[in-house]
């Protein structure tokens, strides 16, 4: 068996993560911690030890126990086809149609690809299918409601929705089907007049013949509170009991220092077993002459940084490079000083004397002894903003290295705490705030970030800085114990540094993206591994027998939904069995299709970097939406020719054909899915040269 068959941001990036939870070391990704941590799990259970670096596609695993987290992705995508199997039969009754559902599923390449390997995917999937399929058993519930298979069900419906959102944040339109389901639900049962059992109550009806419809308004109250405070129990607060623990486990196995660090603030660091601010004492109150670091408060920006290289010709001023840089360096150290003396404030005879908001200051660079400074220059990337540079000769330069310090939404006066206090540094003569762009500087300046002054004086987390290290011999320590963020405080900023993570995933340079539209056609796929004709190929792309007839049915769905729909709103007298028919088809199909436009259309809106394996929840439901649909089409067929002899085969027939056509392009496509060698698709001498359907399937 080959050992490594993926690309490096996928199996590579979960694979690493799950061993930071087997070693403890704290990490940071845009995506919830459950998925992760039940890789790590998994890991850890089957025997791998955390220590496969996890570093590029090639590396092979060796002696490394990697079994055991693939297996567990594998047997969790598995069985996504028994869920979809029972939630069609539960929506349409129709052995047939579960039958064809997870035949769909069986032979599609795509999923089959995601499932065998250590990814999210398969876990978002597997939590998506169980909220569906709970969901949909206790809607069957309906008529025994607060029995013990009515309280499992919605149970784990709220326990799945915690799952789907606790791997990644597009859990959310799970979340919001059944919230959907849930409003529709307790709307008809508002309408329900059979629901007042006090009405029913002959002994009630004599003793007060004169009230039977405030009983009956009583009783609906009373019915309809119960169900809505079951739903509420379950389906709100059960979720979010559960995903909040996830992140109660996450912080707490997480305890050690490691490359996610400097994405989160310096209090939130303090509480990381070998960061350096773990067990500190530092002076709590800024006072002048402390040495100090600065960190922005925007994430992944890091530390204001100057080095003594200066900007090249033509780049503002030729004057000392300030930068933001994410990793601890001597050259982030800052000395606070007043902006109208060079005295010594460490001088033992000088009382200390505290910097407060609205007090006007200089930074002096403590390596190259040069103030923060800034002037008129246009800065290096950001159009219309200033340049900020390293200026003067040990600590003497002009009235452009003054900036006045102020402490968001706090009052004139107030002392400057350190790690906690929010301050921003205006610029005494051009009036604009210290700030940093996020964009990353050419080679001249190191790749670092860029730091601008800009003139627009909104508050954002660009210009927002904490004072972090600080240094001062004349102030004692106080622990920073005391300055560790509560765990609600822990999680609001894990969520704000997720987000912006999420909305900072923009593509870069010539990286592979792919747009919504892509999707549903199987326009292009997605390699996993291998590029040239000696590599070992894994290429993602859904089977285009099935993704087709897909799309293919959600077109049909429409077209005979909305005869159906309207052939009943006109009160057609249709057969008994096309109506009950068409009752599943408008019923459950509907629900399959809200399901699928749920897990696709949202992917319009988003800014962020996308790609094609992001279609995969909602591919889900247009299969199970496939299988439902061409049941009922062909009964349809099978009733219409009825007076013909071989009517009652139509059906039968037309399921076969259906399930032996798509095992066949499965039999084709498969080597997508476990492997190509030779040639690529393009070359005529390849063995997949002739399933090279479309010119942007680069197999």
């Amino acid at each position: 068996m080959r050992k490594e068959i993926r690309r490096g941001w996928d199996e590579t990036h979960f694979g690493k993560m799950g061993s930071y939870y087997i070693n403890r070391t704290f990490f940071f990704d845009v995506h919830p911690p459950l998925g992760k941590m039940l890789i790590g799990l998994a890991g850890h259970l089957s025997g791998y030890d955390g220590t496969f670096l996890f570093q590029k596609p090639g590396d092979e695993y060796e002696h490394h126990s990697y079994l055991g987290m693939r297996g567990f992705c594998a047997f969790l995508g598995a069985l996504l086809i028994p869920f979809a199997y029972l939630t069609v039969l539960e929506l349409s009754q129709s052995l047939p149609a579960a039958l064809l559902t997870a035949a769909l599923l069986t032979f599609d390449t795509g999923c089959l690809t995601l499932s065998q390997y250590i990814l999210l995917d398969p876990i978002l999937m597997f939590f998506i299918m169980a909220a569906m399929l709970s969901m949909v058993k206790y809607n069957s519930c309906a008529n025994r409601p607060f029995s013990a298979p009515w309280w499992l069900w919605l149970s784990l419906t709220g326990v799945n929705l915690a799952g789907a959102l606790g791997v990644k944040f597009v859990g959310l339109f799970i979340i919001l089907q059944v919230g959907w389901n849930t409003v529709s639900d307790l709307w008809h049962l508002f309408g329900d007049l059979s629901l007042s059992m006090i009405t029913h109550m002959s002994g009630i009806r004599q003793i007060m013949p004169h009230m039977p419809s405030t009983l009956h308004w009583l009783g609906l109250q009373v019915t309809v509170g119960k169900h809505l405070t079951a739903r509420i129990l379950c389906l709100i607060v059960l979720p979010l009991a559960l995903y909040t623990a996830t992140y109660a486990v996450h912080f707490m196995v997480l305890n050690k220092s490691g490359p996610g660090d400097g994405f989160f603030s310096s209090a939130f660091q303090a509480r990381l077993s070998g960061n350096n601010l773990h067990n500190a004492s530092i002076p709590e109150h800024l006072a002048y002459g402390s040495v100090i670091t600065v960190k922005s408060a925007r994430m992944a920006v890091g530390y204001l940084h100057s080095h003594r290289h200066l900007y090249p010709e033509g780049i503002g001023a030729r004057q000392q490079q300030v930068t933001t840089y994410l990793h601890k360096d001597y050259n982030n150290l800052w000395i606070i000083k007043k902006h109208n003396t060079n005295s010594d404030p460490l001088d033992p005879s000088l009382p200390v004397e505290f910097v407060r908001h609205g007090d006007v200051i200089r930074l002096e660079h403590k390596e190259t002894s040069r103030n923060l400074h800034s002037h008129y220059h246009e800065a290096p990337l950001t159009r219309k903003h200033y340049q900020v540079t390293g200026y003067g000769i040990n600590g003497t330069g002009d009235s452009n290295d003054f900036w006045r310090i102020e402490v968001v939404n706090r009052k004139f006066g107030n002392r400057i705490k350190v790690l906690r206090s929010r301050i921003r540094l205006i610029h005494l003569v051009t009036g604009c705030v210290l700030g940093s762009s996020g964009k990353v500087l050419p080679k001249w300046g190191w790749e670092q970030l860029e730091v601008t002054c800009t003139p627009y004086l909104k508050e954002t987390l660009n210009s927002i800085w904490n004072v972090e290290d600080h240094i001062n011999p004349k102030l004692p320590n106080i622990s920073l114990d005391v300055l560790q963020p509560s765990f609600p405080e822990i999680m609001l900023e894990a969520h704000m540094v997720m987000i912006r993570g999420n909305n900072g995933l923009k593509p870069k340079g010539n990286e592979f993206t792919s747009k919504p539209w892509h999707w549903p056609i199987n326009y292009q796929g997605l390699r996993f591994s291998g590029i040239n004709d000696t590599d070992f190929r894994v290429y993602l792309l859904g089977n285009p027998v099935v993704w087709w007839l897909n799309l293919l049915s959600i077109a049909l769905y429409l077209l005979s939904g909305s005869i159906f729909a309207v052939a009943l709103q006109r009160g057609a007298r249709l057969p008994a069995e096309v109506e009950g028919l068409s009752q599943v088809l408008l019923q459950g199909g509907g629900q399959l299709l809200l399901g699928w436009m749920m897990h696709y259309f949202p992917f319009f809106l988003m800014g962020r970097i996308l790609y094609f394996h992001h279609y995969f929840p909602a591919m889900l439901f247009s299969s199970m939406l496939t299988g439902l649909l061409w049941d009922i089409l062909l009964r349809l067929c099978a009733w219409s020719l009825a007076s013909f002899s071989l009517a009652g085969h139509v059906h039968t027939l037309g399921i076969l054909s259906l399930l032996l056509g798509i095992a066949y392009s499965f039999y084709l496509f498969h080597p997508l899915a476990y492997g190509m060698v030779g040639p690529l698709a393009q070359d005529p001498r390849s063995p997949m040269a002739g399933l090279r359907w479309l010119e942007s399937w680069d197999f």
